[in-house]
């Protein structure tokens, strides 16, 4: 059906833009920019007007109004609803268009993966940047993205009804073996993601100043217990971190480690790909893999 895969293919680059423009909100320390949720200082955009603003640090003193940040944060709202509304359509449609054959599952599971993603919009708003939540966050909307990419994979691969199946050809299947190993990249990948959105909610990004060493050591001073403990209580302020140094250092060092991991299960997983695969598709997907990789790496030493 023409409409759902050209809504599908809107779904999918809209989430992409809310995820990048997410991370932009959290680098601009723009997350509390508006201290209620849905809407801020209780408008459904941002005081504008003198007396607006009057109202505004009126009812919250503690969070006066900077409209620089205040905007990022409600623009970030405005797409994510507007992506949540496309989901919903596209799982209304995956149910009122039968004879069309679309899938009804995967739809319907990212209407409450999008709403999660709300409830844990609001509680980083009304539990202070709770770093749980925020990678939480961080977790879903990726989560969001690459389901929104297998639907879309199933879409346009779907044969329209009513219309002659093509001829069928042998397909050129990766070994097994690197299908394994593309399920081991995937585990690792998103456990990196979970350290890396840790280490940025919790303010540990610059915690070691230095690259390859952590203040001239390759192993610093740890404190995992408390870099690791999830949960710190309700009621507390979290914007700038609340951790001493040597637990952000430990966050930090995880990462790298993390990181280190990644680039060999990836690595291997690219390289196999490039020299084992027979399909010329997956020789090519090797590739990219290997270059995506290497930009990674080159990101994450710049940002130190």
């Amino acid at each position: 059906m023409p409409a759902f895969r050209f809504l599908t293919l809107i779904s999918i680059l809209l989430c992409f833009c809310v995820v990048v423009f997410g991370a932009y909100v959290r680098l601009a320390d723009a997350g509390l920019g508006c201290p209620d949720w849905p809407g801020c200082y209780g408008h459904l955009d941002v005081p504008g007007t003198e007396a607006e603003i009057a109202h505004a640090q009126a009812r919250y003193p503690e969070r006066p109004v900077e409209a620089p940040k205040a905007w990022k944060e409600m623009i970030h709202r405005y797409l994510a609803s507007t992506l949540g509304l496309l989901i919903v359509a596209l799982a209304l449609m995956s149910l009122r268009f039968k004879q069309a054959r679309l899938p009804r599952r995967l739809p319907w599971l990212l209407v409450g993966l999008v709403i999660f993603q709300g409830i844990l919009g609001m509680w980083t708003v009304t539990w202070q940047l709770k770093p749980l939540v925020v990678t939480g966050h961080l977790l879903g909307g990726m989560s969001t993205l690459s389901l929104l990419v297998l639907l879309g994979l199933r879409v346009f691969r779907r044969q329209p009804a009513g219309t002659a199946a093509p001829e069928r050809r042998p397909v050129a299947l990766a070994p097994a073996g690197l299908r394994r190993w593309a399920a081991a990249g995937l585990v690792v990948v998103a456990l990196q993601i979970f350290l890396g959105g840790w280490t940025s909610t919790n303010y540990a990004a610059l915690a070691c100043p230095d690259f390859p060493t952590c203040h001239g050591q390759w192993v610093p001073d740890t404190d995992f217990e408390t870099a690791f403990t999830l949960w710190h209580g309700l009621g507390i302020n979290y914007e700038f971190g609340i951790l001493d140094n040597d637990a952000r250092m430990t966050i930090h060092w995880m990462h790298r480690v993390g990181a280190l991991v990644v680039a060999a299960v990836i690595g291997l997983l690219g390289l196999l790909l490039l020299l084992r695969a027979r399909a010329p598709l997956y020789r090519g997907l090797g590739g990219l893999v290997l270059g995506l990789l290497a930009v990674q790496a080159t990101i994450g030493i710049m940002i130190v």
